[in-house]
This record gives structure tokens, C-alpha cells and sequence, in this order.
């Protein structure tokens, strides 16, 4: 898959990407496959006022999980969080991840993880990704592979409870202080709910199927996600923002253990191609799925995100983006066979060895191996969020829009 077929690298375009306030953008790519193909892709606003979203809920794993597995289980340690919020944040990176950048954008506060009990506030949302999560529940533990056990069909339940119990509570609230706390119940149908979840059912997929196995799985498992987006819909849910999966066979983790791979094992970029051409086609039909769901859903505005396009455009082109090698991992120790992961302690040659970061971590696109730096995380949300790069195209401040 080469690079140039994304927006995000056309110079015509790259001008415009970095604002988020961006209406109106044109994109060409040129594409030879024999002859040259060009498209113009157009995104008009003007018309449209922006939306107010008073909430926002997010359903994922560790690419949106604010503090819940953590909070669950073991705590993230320092140096995670260390870059933005100069102590561990219950994320999976440095510093910021990309749903921390949506709030920003609709000036929210950072979204509190549902099963964190202290130092809470849901007046503008919850948080119910957990790290490790999965769109289909997985028959394991978390304590072989790091599968959560609160895959998306729990969170849907979490959140269902956690409506119900905000509303009993709001009523009951005596004064301004406990109600501001707590959802108003007429926001409900007036937040952006948001998505970013499916990474670990490919993850899952590589080490327990074979490639028949898993293409012949994927429709049930993208039927679940939109077996949630449904359930929230019948609960008044009516703003849907849904990414897609990203190039894990670009993740650093699955270079570790490949020492000398056989020929075209590799893409040009340096990613394992068969992984990344099984999340090309998750995506692809996730996206068929996305657009039938707004036939289903006549009141909704569902936006399918592609997060593959953004990663993959800045993988495939760091260096001019100011990004360092994007296979490089920042955080931790790996040199041949011995890996000390991040903020952990081991022992290298009767040395002990501690998986310390770099020295500057905004330079870096992995920040631990699996997950992406805050420098990472935000060029991404720059490059989806002002709708260059989703469908219909349309940036997220217009996102209540059904098109």
C-alpha cells in the first residue's frame, strides 16, 4: 500500500489539515497503477452551525482508555503521563491521547475512566475504553494476554447502568455542587459518542486463527459494534464518531521477534504487510457496515473515521512530518532478543537494566512499542478531526450534522 494514496501526504492539502477549524478541503492523489487516477475530494460546511456536544462517551481500548484499566487493575506507572501531565494519567502514553485532543476541541473536560472512584467528575461524560478491551469477548484472562475483560458488549452494559444511576442520583442531588458532578439527563441525547476500538480483536485474531478463519469471523465482530451503536441509538444516542483500526502490523511489538524476515514478510515502509492488509480489510468492511447504519438509524449522524489512513500517512512519511524513524520505540529497552518494557526493571547480561524513556519523546511515534506518543496522538487527531479523512467528510465541530 503505498503512501501517496492518503490526503494527509498531499502537499495541496497538508497546508490546510493541521487546523481543525477547516470546512472546506481539497484533495488530489495520484496513484499509478499503469495510468494515473486523480480524485477531488470536497467538504463543505459553511452552511452548518457547529455543534455544542455538553458530553461526550467513548467506548475502546488503549488508544482512548483515560484510566480504567488502571484503575481496574494494576496502575499505569510513571514515565507514562509524564510529558503532559507530569505524573502517571492512567494512559497508555507520554502525555495526551486522542479522545484527551476531542475534548479539547469542544473545550470538555478530559473525559473521567467509568470504573475510576476518585477524583471523578461525569458532568461531561464518561470514559468506558479499557485498555486491552475487544469488540467481541474473548474466552481468556487478562493476566495471559492482556485482554480486558470489559470488551465492548460490558461497556455498553456499564454504560447502561451508569445512566440509569446518574439520573436516580441527579434527582436526588441537594444542591448545585453534587449535581454538577453527575450528568444532566437531557444531555444524553445531545453528546458525541465516540468509538475506537478493534485493534485487539485483529490482535487476537493473528494468534488464535488462521487468515480463512479470521476473514470468516470479521462480519460477526463488526456486527457487535454496530449492535452497540444501535443499542445507544434506542437510548437516544444520536452523534456517532467511529474510527477505524490503524496499521498494526506497523506497531514496533510485532518487529521485536523478526530478525531476518523473508522477502515481501515487509511492506516498503518497513510494516508486516499481511497485518496490515487483514486491518485494510476489517476496515473495509467496517465501513460498509457504518454506511448501512445510517439507513438503519434515520435520526443519527454516524461518522467512520480513518485512523488507518492518518498512522499510516505519518509512518510512511515521519521523517518530513519532523517525526524520528517511526519503528524506533521511545520508551523502554529492546536490543536483539532482550526486552525490558517500558518503566520496568530487568536483568541484561547480569546487568540490571531499567526501560527508561527517550530523551525527547515528542520527536518519537511510538512511545512504548503498542501505543503512540502524545506528538503522535495529536498529529493524528489533527489530520482526522477537520474531516479530510472521513465519511461523509465532515470535520468532528460538525459532527451532530446527519448527512
Amino acid at each position: 500500500m503505498g503512501a501517496n494514496k492518503y490526503c494527509p501526504l498531499n502537499t495541496a492539502c497538508q497546508a490546510h489539515s493541521a487546523s481543525m477549524d477547516i470546512c472546506t478541503c481539497k484533495c488530489r492523489a495520484l496513484l499509478s497503477v499503469g495510468f494515473i487516477v486523480s480524485w477531488v475530494l470536497s467538504v463543505s460546511c459553511d452552511t452548518l452551525p457547529p455543534c455544542v456536544f455538553p458530553a461526550i462517551y467513548n467506548f475502546g481500548d488503549s488508544n482512548s482508555d483515560t484510566g480504567g484499566i488502571s484503575a481496574a487493575f494494576e496502575p499505569i506507572r510513571a514515565p507514562y503521563g509524564e510529558a503532559f501531565f507530569h505524573k502517571s494519567a492512567g494512559r497508555d502514553s507520554d502525555g495526551r491521547l486522542i479522545i484527551d485532543f476531542i475534548a479539547e476541541r469542544f473545550k470538555l473536560p478530559y473525559l473521567s475512566a467509568y470504573l475510576n472512584s476518585l477524583g471523578t467528575s461525569y458532568g461531561h461524560g464518561a470514559n468506558f475504553a479499557t485498555g486491552g478491551s475487544s469488540i467481541r469477548r474473548q474466552n481468556e484472562t487478562i493476566f495471559e494476554y492482556g485482554i480486558s475483560p470489559f470488551s465492548l458488549d460490558m461497556q455498553i452494559v456499564q454504560f447502561d447502568q451508569f445512566r440509569s444511576r446518574s439520573g436516580e442520583l441527579y434527582k436526588e442531588a441537594k444542591d448545585a455542587s453534587d449535581r454538577a458532578k453527575l450528568p444532566r439527563p437531557e444531555d444524553f441525547s445531545k453528546a458525541l459518542y465516540t468509538f475506537d476500538i478493534g485493534q485487539n480483536d485483529l490482535s487476537v485474531g493473528f494468534r488464535k486463527m488462521n487468515s480463512d478463519q479470521f476473514h470468516a469471523a470479521m462480519p460477526d465482530i463488526i456486527n457487535q459494534l454496530a449492535s452497540a451503536v444501535q443499542h445507544l441509538y434506542q437510548q437516544g444516542g444520536r452523534a456517532f464518531w467511529i474510527h477505524n483500526t490503524g496499521p498494526i502490523g506497523c506497531l514496533p511489538v510485532n518487529l521485536f521477534y523478526v530478525h531476518n524476515p523473508a522477502p515481501g514478510y515487509l511492506d516498503e515502509h518497513g510494516c508486516v504487510k499481511g497485518q496490515n492488509d487483514m486491518a485494510v480489510e476489517f476496515n473495509r468492511q467496517l465501513k460498509e457496515r457504518v454506511a448501512k447504519l445510517r439507513a438503519e438509524l434515520p435520526e443519527a449522524a454516524v461518522t467512520y473515521v480513518d485512523v488507518y489512513a492518518a498512522k499510516y500517512g505519518l509512518i510512511s512519511n515521519a521523517k518530513n512530518q519532523g517525526f524520528a524513524d517511526p519503528l524506533k520505540v521511545c520508551c523502554g529497552y529492546h536490543e536483539n532478543y532482550d526486552h525490558i518494557w517500558c518503566g520496568n526493571k530487568g536483568t541484561v547480561n547480569k546487568t540490571e537494566v531499567y526501560g527508561a524513556p527517550c530523551k525527547d519523546p515528542s520527536v518519537f511515534v511510538s512511545w512504548d512499542g503498542v501505543h503512540y506518543t502524545q506528538g503522535a496522538n495529536q498529529w493524528v487527531a489533527d489530520h482526522t478531526q477537520n474531516g479530510s479523512l472521513t465519511d461523509p467528510p465532515i470535520p468532528i465541530t460538525h459532527a451532530c450534522h446527519r448527512q
